[in-house]
């Protein structure tokens, strides 16, 4: 590609939503592989939506697929890819990075994928990948681990993953998009952070061909780092005993999680102020959970 912006992103787009479906396919795939060892027969369930206002399909609004699987180490996971475009409404187009009143024109497309796991041992994990364009274009993402029983082993492993990632892209990128995420995965009300953290950044912004094509590059490193150490994690912890007291601290712990995703997180809100599909936006609300 050239050093020069493009007329428009379509094509870079399209790139991105490749990328994006080729990573949960293989994504998926791991997951099953990992229920096979376990003795389950358990798969995803794909459920296509198009993009909706007051009820009715937007022409040219895009849409998206639902994945969904209910297991026997997965109590609930979902993996989702959307590619969606249209207008913000005036009111939430001053919210977002390149937008406005006068130009609120945008589309997305990404991967968001949450995992419950049956085993308290086993951590819940999220990770989410994205390119938005606006007058703007920019990737976003990261990945962070949830247990609600932690490991010192699991954490140190999941964090080595990322930064190795970040580090082969830029030194500085780690250090950086480490406390972003302790600082926004973070429950203010509780005054506790939901997880163990890991990632997350937005607004990798793309001025030129030769930017978009480094910020894809790290984009899909993150998305490579998740594929390759999260499944070595639920192979560790998930043939673990746990008690009762563990799984209690587990639904509790679901609770405080979904907490954050209903009032904090971004990515929720996107996808309700921008006509998602309901059961995909919340998908990673949590089986079932507790208030202690």
């Amino acid at each position: 590609m050239t050093d020069t912006a493009p007329a428009d992103w379509t094509a870079a787009t399209t790139q991105a939503r490749a990328w994006f479906e080729s990573l949960r396919d293989r994504i998926c795939a791991a997951f099953e592989a990992i229920e096979r060892e376990a003795g389950s027969d358990a798969a995803f369930v794909y459920t296509p939506w198009q993009r909706e206002h007051d009820g009715a399909a937007v022409e040219g609004g895009g849409g998206g697929v639902q994945g969904v699987m209910k297991g026997t180490v997965f109590e609930k996971v979902g993996v989702n890819v959307s590619t969606v475009g249209g207008s913000f409404s005036p009111e939430f187009a001053g919210s977002i990075n390149g937008a406005d009143r006068d130009h609120p024109g945008f589309t997305a497309t990404g991967i968001s994928l949450v995992a419950h796991m049956a085993n308290p041992h086993v951590p819940a994990v999220h990770m989410n990948t994205r390119f938005l364009t606006t007058r703007k274009a920019w990737f976003g993402g990261g990945g962070d681990l949830n247990p609600p029983i932690a490991y010192d082993e699991d954490t140190a492993q999941f964090h080595a993953a990322f930064k190795a990632a970040c580090d082969a892209h830029d030194p500085d990128y780690y250090p950086r998009f480490k406390a972003w995420a302790d600082d926004y995965f973070y429950i203010p009300h509780r005054k506790v952070h939901r997880g163990v953290g890991g990632v997350f950044y937005d607004h990798l912004e793309c001025a030129d061909n030769a930017a978009f094509d480094a910020n894809f590059a790290f984009t899909r490193a993150v998305g490579e780092a998740f594929l390759d150490v999260y499944p070595q994690i639920v192979r560790r912890r998930m043939n673990q005993p746990w008690t009762a007291a563990d799984k209690q601290q587990q639904l509790v712990w679901r609770g405080r999680y979904a907490e954050f995703n209903l009032v904090y997180d971004r990515g929720t809100l996107f996808g309700l102020k921008t006509g998602g599909n309901i059961d995909a936006i919340l998908m990673s609300l949590p089986p079932e959970a507790v208030w202690a």
